[in-house]
């Protein structure tokens, strides 16, 4: 914990930025009759019945000191999906000159070094490794990811709603990184070391030896 609250205090810094990192799944829901539009003193009227169209999911990274964020539209998240998506943002232009690449995210069984190797192979994962670092959010404490925030933003401003088709959730998801990310919105963090240790009642002892 103290890790990541140390982590977030750090000042902005393009060749090492830090990305939070997480996923969402989202279903699929189309009306099986038209809403009835809003009119002048109504409000929209939709149908309680639906058809189900599967779940999709979303990958969301999100540079939160320099208010970034990246969304993708997938039809899974196994390992292999966990791995092309962190290839793929590492490959953008904006980390071309990028030294280390941080991510910060949870303990899911997809978020290894394993996943790149399935993926990739093994020299192909020693190329990737050499310009990422993972930093875990403690087991039970994924509210340290500040991805989660930026997910549930998402969740109340683009797609809560019923979205019936996965081209749909991608207008829904490119129009909201869009707006966000030429607002340049960040997400401020208050949680410091200093306040998780008068929170949890702990002290650290400097003077432990090995």
């Amino acid at each position: 914990m103290e890790h990541l609250c140390d982590l977030y205090a750090k000042h902005y810094d393009p060749l090492n930025p830090v990305l939070c990192f997480d996923e969402k799944s989202k279903q699929s829901l189309a009306n099986e009759r038209s809403p009835i539009a809003a009119k002048e003193g109504s409000f929209e009227k939709i149908d309680y019945e639906y058809k189900r169209n599967g779940t999709r999911n979303l990958f969301v990274a999100v540079e939160p000191l320099d208010g970034w964020r990246n969304i993708s539209v997938t039809k899974r998240r196994t390992r292999k999906d966990f791995a092309n998506e962190i290839k793929r943002i590492i490959e953008l232009p904006r980390y071309q000159n990028a030294k280390t690449i941080h991510f910060v995210l949870d303990n899911l069984n997809t978020h290894f070094e394993k996943s790149f190797v399935e993926a990739f192979g093994q020299a192909e994962t020693m190329h990737i490794m050499e310009k990422i670092q993972f930093h875990y959010t403690p087991k039970h404490a994924s509210w340290l990811n500040m991805a989660e925030m930026e997910i549930g933003i998402l969740d109340r401003e683009s797609i809560r709603g019923r979205i019936g088709t996965e081209e749909k959730l991608i207008i829904h998801t490119n129009a909201y990184q869009k707006a966000r990310n030429d607002k340049k919105s960040k997400i401020t963090w208050k949680f410091t070391t200093e306040k998780a240790r008068e929170k949890f009642k702990y002290e650290v002892n400097t003077n432990l030896q090995n």
